[in-house]
């Protein structure tokens, strides 16, 4: 008897309990936005750490860099090798803060600017993707939602 595929092997499965956690869900759903983002922005040199740093970076023009990776919940000394990476890239600008001499000031790069819009559209059009089967009004509480859960971590 031949071996049926794994996806018709598994119609008929339960999940048990699994059907009534949230985290369980939310980690399936972060899974799948994962794969899609990586795949989305596959050739352009972008990871989803960097573009949430570009992100705050240009909505925070001159943020000192601890503070950003706070923001983000980057560690201090991983923060460190991700800034030294988009400044080599020349997307963003690091100087010497003019409040504090010991801390770095982030202001974008212009091609950090291109990048970012670019990465941006992608984005955007995944997230539409993604969520085609949720009307604006879903977003919109999915989106707080998720706001509340992460509020619960700070």
């Amino acid at each position: 008897m031949a071996s049926q595929p794994l996806d018709t092997e598994t119609e008929s499965l339960e999940l048990g309990v699994l059907t009534e956690l949230a985290g369980y869900h939310l980690r399936r759903a972060s899974g799948a936005f994962a794969a899609d983002f990586s795949r989305v922005l596959a050739g352009t040199g972008m990871r989803q750490v960097l573009f949430g740093i570009l992100s705050v970076v240009d909505a925070n023009p001159g943020i000192n860099q601890g503070a950003a990776g706070r923001m983000l919940g980057i560690q201090r000394a991983n923060m460190v090798a991700l800034i030294n990476e988009l400044v080599d890239k020349d997307w963003i600008e690091r100087k010497v803060a003019a409040d504090d001499r010991r801390a770095f000031a982030l202001t974008m790069a212009p091609a950090g600017s291109a990048k970012l819009a670019e990465c941006l559209a992608r984005i955007r059009a995944h997230e539409e993707e993604m969520l085609s089967d949720l009307s604006a009004a879903d977003r919109t509480r999915l989106i707080t939602l998720l706001g509340k859960i992460e509020a619960k971590e700070k």
